[in-house]
């Protein structure tokens, strides 16, 4: 016999929406109910440039391709065989009235009304109120609503992430012996029954701490090969991080790098010198960084040239710049080159 599927009601709130467009989408074969509060807040969005602009109108054409024919107070499909189905709350009075009970007539009440009003119509369903205000979900748990943040698209713990690095503890001396003098070693018999993954780096111990590597899988030798700290324009790695991200951009093998951490680790700086050391195998180094609009005014309302509009934001590439060029006195020819290769526009600023 199927096992019944206890299908919830998640009510759908503003912030949620204007910060994931197809936030109806993600909640499996669950119901998705969203206040006519909510559609008035929306269209109040749905003008501008920044990026809750874009998500409000995304979020417009989206309701208006899925409702068709279908009124918005009946519950329509959403797509797919494993969803539920959605629909517009249109009733937000309920026995017990937010406006109410805060004293106050605002949007966010009108929501929690809403909530309470399909909770009171269906007592058997499960309702749930989804918001990214969390005063409003606050204000949800005081009138015995249960209330969720919207999780989708959070990253939840970044030390889940994937770091490219692994450590390998108790390593046998003779593997690490072997890196040293001949820079590789054995990957099978050193992960054993590990499947290694391509360009992976590794920082291996034995039970002696001084004894220690750092090493890669290089796929193509289908070896564990030594990584040393280089020096790329002047700029030295200071700690196995570094060193890796660093091997991973002078890697000609390597087409694609992405770096993640925290302000201050020198991914940019490491980026930048890396590209200088290999810059006679490209024809030009582009620098990009993205650029926010200031109180909904886009980067056509700043005054000047196109450089004056973007180089404030494209400052703190100038400034690791400037730091790599500090490495060397005016007169050595790796000054002299950083400096040709601005005037002549080899580094181009993109947005």
């Amino acid at each position: 016999m199927a096992k019944k599927i206890d299908r919830k009601i998640f009510v759908i709130d503003t912030s949620a929406i204007l910060f994931d467009h197809n936030a109806i989408h993600n909640f499996k074969e669950h119901d998705v109910a969203i206040p006519i509060t909510v559609l008035e807040e929306i269209d109040r969005f749905k003008k501008g440039n920044d990026v809750i602009n874009f998500e409000a109108r995304e979020f417009i054409r989206n309701i208006d391709k899925l409702s068709g024919q279908f009124s918005l107070q009946d519950w329509i499909p959403l797509n797919g065989p494993t969803k539920g189905h959605f629909k517009v709350l249109m009733h937000e009075k309920s026995a017990v009235d937010a406006n109410r009970v805060f004293g106050e007539k605002k949007a966010d009440h009108n929501i929690l009304n809403a909530a309470l009003c399909i909770k009171e119509e269906l007592p058997d369903r499960k309702v749930i109120l989804v918001s990214k205000d969390i005063n409003l979900r606050l204000k949800a748990k005081s009138l015995n609503l249960q209330a969720e943040d919207y999780q989708t698209g959070k990253v939840k713990d970044i030390e889940g992430l994937y770091t490219g690095k692994t450590v390998i503890e108790n390593v046998n001396k003779k593997f690490i012996d072997l890196i040293y003098k001949d820079g590789h070693c054995s990957i099978i018999e050193l992960l054993k029954k590990v499947k290694p993954i391509s360009n992976h780096y590794y920082i291996l111990r034995s039970k002696y701490e001084s004894n220690s590597a750092l090493a890669f899988y290089n796929p193509e030798s289908k070896r564990m090969e030594r990584v040393m700290k280089e020096t790329a324009y002047g700029i030295r790695p200071r700690n196995a991080e570094q060193t890796f991200a660093m091997h991973a951009v002078l890697n000609p093998d390597v087409k694609l790098v992405t770096i993640q951490g925290i302000a201050g680790t020198g991914k940019t700086l490491i980026a930048l010198a890396s590209a200088l050391q290999m810059k006679q195998a490209f024809r030009q180094i582009y620098l990009a960084r993205p650029i926010v609009p200031l109180s909904n005014k886009d980067i056509g309302f700043l005054p000047g040239d196109i450089k004056s509009k973007i180089n404030p934001y494209m400052e703190p590439l100038w400034d690791n710049l400037k730091f790599i060029q500090g490495q060397y006195k005016e007169t050595d020819k790796e000054y002299q080159k950083i400096t040709d290769m601005v005037e002549t526009e080899n580094f181009i600023s993109l947005r």
